[in-house]
């Protein structure tokens, strides 16, 4: 896997409370728009980020990949966990603390209920430590921009998260088509990644 390139600095303008007002409105406006697409609209963006993802150097070269099962109007991820199973590779689903921070723990096919609803893999944890093993990260997101910005829920979990990762590990975001935008509202915490991958294909930064 390729080293992580260098980051340019992050402005200290963008960070602070109206960063924080910034990205709620545009949180909403996004998690608003995503409740318009009909299932079949989000079934087929998943078998189309599935196809660009499977066709990237990154993850036929990976070994273990931490990904996550989408909830609600998110990118469907199923087919794509599934097919990483077939291919063999180790795949890493979080386990929400209740801390907020992520644990991990393999994904061998099977899910049961845990916080807030959520799904996550009924075999044992890993420690949060885990995630710094793998060789890729599939990222939920509701927008990214393009010098790789990302705007989450705002629970700050991935965050915490993406600071544990090896220097050489990939780290791409799931999008819609139309959720790459030209900047985002971003603070000194927020970690960038790598690329973001749509229907449309795959956006590198």
């Amino acid at each position: 896997m390729r080293d992580r390139p260098p980051r340019p600095p992050m402005d200290p303008m963008r960070a602070g409370g109206p960063v924080a007002a910034a990205k709620k409105a545009l949180r909403a406006r996004l998690i608003a728009g995503r409740a318009e697409f009909s299932p079949a609209g989000r079934e087929a963006a998943g078998d189309a980020i599935r196809a660009v993802l499977l066709d990237t150097p990154e993850i036929a070269a990976a070994a273990s990949v931490a990904a996550y099962v989408s909830i609600g109007a998110e990118p469907p991820t199923a087919p794509l966990l599934d097919a990483l199973r077939e291919r063999h590779v180790e795949v890493l689903l979080p386990v929400l603390r209740a801390d907020n921070d992520l644990d991990w723990a393999r994904y061998d096919g099977t899910l049961v209920s845990g916080r807030h609803g959520l799904l996550e893999p009924a075999r044992e944890r890993q420690g949060t430590e885990a995630i710094g093993t793998v060789d890729v990260v599939l990222v939920p997101a509701l927008a990214v921009d393009r010098a790789g910005r990302r705007l989450g829920r705002g629970g700050g979990s991935y965050d915490r998260a993406l600071a544990r990762l090896a220097p050489a590990a990939w780290t791409v975001a799931l999008l819609y088509d139309g959720e790459l935008l030209d900047d985002v509202p971003a603070e000194k915490h927020d970690h960038p990644v790598d690329a973001a991958a749509a229907p449309a294909g795959i956006v590198r930064f």
